[in-house]
């Protein structure tokens, strides 16, 4: 397979003048990936900064209640900043650092990945713009006060549907006016090639803790890794390791939205199309003529139109299964795993414990399920209690 694609997915379909931007940046992470200066430095980031390794916990009362498969946790909501979205960040900035970068922007939905990234630029040096749709900022607001806090200018971006695609499309514009100082800090395993490869190189420190840590606990490799899927930064994370071991089923749960029958979907690979859209080829919610189509979620960090090439990819293969979670499923998970382990979940995450909730009580009890839990879920609670009916002040 070439570099870059994933069967006819990914590539590089993207205006002449961000060319040398990605080929430079490229270059710089097939130099600095086998650095080993450069992985002594992350490493300690993650390990003395992030709070790396996460842990993978035990799910007691939830494998109990839903009598069936042996449920862990893998526990992204533990790390700084509160998600999985940290890992990546770190990588990219310490990256943009040695390239001799000066400022970052980055894209954000649900608002993690603009805390993340203007975290990131806090603790290295960087100046920092995080572009965010308006309705995305309204919804999480929460999340635009931590950009600002953290030194970061947010761009509130009012076109089209003001949502994530629309973030992207924004820092995609303000990358190629600007690319001598600049790097976007992407913030999933979509755009042109070298980013997707770079943010699951770096999201894949999931999956290589899941590996070790349910061989330690079990003696063995799970039968099930469940994981929510936008982009799919966190599913690719948590999958990517386990791809050689046909033995283990990989599960994306997709934003089912109102219905994946209605147009309020964001079910990219459920209702999706081949298509060609920031930059890359891969799967995306189209309209009759072809048109990107508005898609919604509840989950701010879910509504993207798109999905990463190598998800379509791993879809095509047949080695991974992506399924539809509504909103009313996830918002029950959200309350369930609250209520049962005491652990709020990002409403992203939420939709893949939707999804164990149907099937562990399905499975005989000496199966094991391990369930990516991206992000906590602090910054969600205002909409879940909006969602059912409770007035609350922000």
């Amino acid at each position: 397979m070439k570099p870059g694609r994933y069967g006819v997915h990914g590539g590089q379909y993207i205006p002449e003048t961000l060319m040398n931007a990605v080929i430079e940046l490229e270059t710089a992470y097939n130099h600095f990936k086998d650095d080993p200066q450069f992985n002594c430095e992350l490493t300690a980031l993650f390990n003395e900064y992030a709070g790396r390794p996460s842990l993978l916990y035990y799910a007691e009362r939830l494998t109990e209640k839903l009598g069936g498969a042996k449920i862990y946790l893998k526990r992204e909501d533990l790390n700084h900043t509160g998600s999985h979205k940290i890992n990546n960040v770190l990588g990219q900035a310490l990256l943009a650092k040695k390239m001799g970068k000066t400022r970052l922007i980055a894209e954000t939905g649900a608002g993690q990945h603009g805390v993340a990234t203007a975290t990131a630029a806090a603790l290295l040096g960087f100046e920092c713009v995080v572009f965010m749709g308006e309705e995305d900022a309204r919804r999480q607001a929460l999340n635009v006060y931590r950009m600002k806090l953290l030194g970061s200018k947010v761009a509130i971006v009012k076109t089209g549907t003001a949502t994530l695609k629309d973030a992207v499309s924004e820092a995609m514009r303000e990358w190629t006016n600007r690319i001598s100082d600049t790097h976007y800090c992407l913030g999933s395993v979509m755009g042109p090639h070298p980013f997707p490869m770079i943010v699951r190189d770096f999201q894949a420190v999931i999956s290589r803790e899941i590996k070790a840590q349910i061989l330690e606990k079990e003696g063995r490799l799970p039968d099930y890794v469940l994981a929510c899927v936008g982009g799919g930064s966190n599913a690719i994370g948590a999958f990517y390791h386990f791809i050689e071991h046909p033995e283990v089923q990989l599960i994306g749960c997709e934003a089912g939205g109102r219905d994946v029958n209605s147009y309020e979907t964001a079910a990219t690979i459920n209702t999706g199309r081949l298509g060609i859209f920031h930059g890359m080829k891969s799967y995306f919610c189209q309209d009759q003529f072809g048109q990107i189509a508005p898609v919604y979620s509840i989950s701010a960090g879910l509504d993207y139109p798109g999905i990463g090439p190598e998800h379509a990819y791993l879809h095509d293969i047949g080695r991974a299964k992506y399924v539809p979670i509504t909103d009313d499923e996830a918002v029950d998970a959200f309350e369930y795993l609250s209520r049962v382990e005491g652990i709020i979940p990002a409403i992203e995450s939420a939709h893949a414990v939707a999804q164990a909730m149907k099937m562990a009580p399905t499975l005989d009890r000496d199966k094991l399920m391990v369930i990516n839990i991206s992000g906590r879920g602090d910054k969600d609670c205002a909409a879940m209690a909006r969602y059912r009916g409770e007035q609350i002040d922000e």
